[in-house]
């Protein structure tokens, strides 16, 4: 058996998504949990699949290093990271089931995440085996991050926050991208881009000031950044409010565990725990989490 290791191209989308999606399975499987509702249904994950073609042809356009392995012609993994400034990220880094053993992963990996960057980084899934590897690559846990989710209901919070919804043509790009360095050190215009193009940009003013912004969409929700941490439970009610109008069947969160303002406020409104924990890995500590909330799904920071 021989294995061939290529960049990846746009036709190789759906393929990599199947690997991503069997890979996971068989994780949730070991691990008792349910990362994907009705994964082994076709027609499910057909709906899935095209609910995740834009994004996964955001990251297909916008990384520098997209591999994938073939093992006599077939595909049997991938990897792919983006860099954003001097911020390199590993998105994805997924090998099928009984190949996980063969070296391909060791493979895949220097190619799509080489220490070509000040600082590089990763949002891994608890899966042991490859936090191994993440480690020998140079990158270590320095924080988790938990999935929260409930039934949206309305709520209300007193603030001073003024809320905007900027269009694509108005939105304050420059006022997001300064955010941006102060809350997680580097600018990714091209994803605030794609993320204004797939769900609502709202803008938190303070006294005519642009002090935060979000994203929320019926099905998925963030990031969100706030100059002041203390700000989240305002900002937090006012995406569930949003997502009960909306109609949605579930509204959460992706938080990092440093944010304790977060927290608090999404478990006093009987927000569970979900899915996977996810560690926050780095070749050095950074950013100020306590005032972030990650991008669902958390491909990326």
């Amino acid at each position: 058996m021989t294995v061939e290791y290529r960049r990846a191209r746009p036709e190789d989308n759906p393929v990599t998504f199947t690997i991503f999606r069997r890979s996971l399975m068989d994780f949730s499987e070991r691990m008792g949990v349910q990362a994907i509702t009705g994964g082994n249904d076709p027609q499910k994950m057909q709906e899935l699949w095209e609910s995740r073609r834009p994004f996964w042809e955001h990251l297909s356009r916008t990384s520098d290093n997209y591999w994938i392995a073939d093992m006599d012609g077939e595909a049997i993994g991938y990897a792919r990271s983006i860099l954003r400034g001097d911020h390199r990220e590993l998105t994805e880094f997924f090998v099928l089931p009984g190949n996980q053993s063969a070296g391909v992963g060791r493979e895949l990996l220097q190619r799509a995440f080489p220490n070509d960057a000040p600082h590089r980084s990763i949002i891994a899934t608890p899966d042991l085996r490859a936090q191994a590897r993440y480690l020998k690559a140079g990158v270590y846990p320095f924080l988790t991050e938990f999935y929260l989710e409930r039934k949206p209901e309305p709520v209300m919070v007193e603030t001073d926050l003024v809320i905007e919804t900027p269009s694509m043509s108005t939105a304050p790009v420059e006022a997001i991208s300064d955010i941006d360095l102060q809350i997680i050190g580097h600018r990714r215009d091209v994803d605030h881009r794609y993320l204004m193009s797939d769900r609502k940009l709202h803008i938190y003013k303070r006294a005519g000031k642009i002090v935060g912004y979000g994203y929320i969409h019926k099905d998925l929700y963030g990031p969100f950044a706030l100059l002041d941490k203390n700000d989240f439970p305002a900002v937090l009610a006012h995406a569930e409010n949003e997502s009960w109008e909306m109609g949605a069947s579930a509204v959460g969160f992706e938080v990092p565990t440093i944010n304790i303002v977060a927290i608090d406020h999404l478990l006093k409104r009987g927000y569970r725990l979900e899915g996977f924990m996810g560690s926050i890995m780095s070749d050095t500590p950074f950013g100020k989490f306590e005032n972030y909330l990650l991008t669902s799904p958390p491909y990326f920071l």
